[in-house]
């Protein structure tokens, strides 16, 4: 696994990360039926909340970015996309735990939604992540914290 660290998100990496979300995005969407070059873009853009926002780099490089956005009873995983050249290196899990670390430390449950399909779910599931519930385009899923769960 290369080496990676997260650092806050500004509002100046808004565009790179609308981009790798349309690069990592469109396989999925195309097979769904949903892809549109113009919304997979703007729709990062509209929740894009650099509070909230990590961008991920391996040796001083972008990489990749995640959000971790509080809500009323648990935090969404949001955002979470990793530069296709590197997906399958381990950086993913390894940021995933990381955040689910902080999560824990804090008692807090964290949900995300996944498209229907995406081989992204495998991963959370390797985390603990279970199904909530579903419809036919997106899974939402649930993870307790890890003090609550044992």
């Amino acid at each position: 696994m290369a080496d990676w660290e997260i650092r806050p998100a500004s509002m100046a990496d808004v565009e790179p990360l609308a981009e790798l979300r349309a690069v990592v995005m469109r396989a999925d969407l195309e097979r769904l039926g949903r892809y549109d070059e113009r919304r997979v873009r703007q729709r990062l853009r509209d929740r894009f909340v650099p509070a909230h926002t990590w961008v991920i780099e391996t040796g001083g490089a972008f990489a990749g970015c995640v959000a971790l956005r509080p809500a009323e009873d648990a935090h969404w995983l949001e955002h979470f996309y990793l530069a296709p050249r590197l997906q399958g290196s381990g950086i993913g899990g390894a940021v995933l735990r990381e955040l689910l670390e902080r999560c824990d430390r804090d008692g807090t449950p964290v949900r995300l939604q996944v498209l229907q399909g995406s081989p992204a779910r495998r991963l959370y599931e390797r985390h603990g992540f279970t199904l909530e519930t579903e419809d036919p385009v997106d899974v939402f899923m649930l993870r307790e914290p890890a003090s609550a769960a044992s």
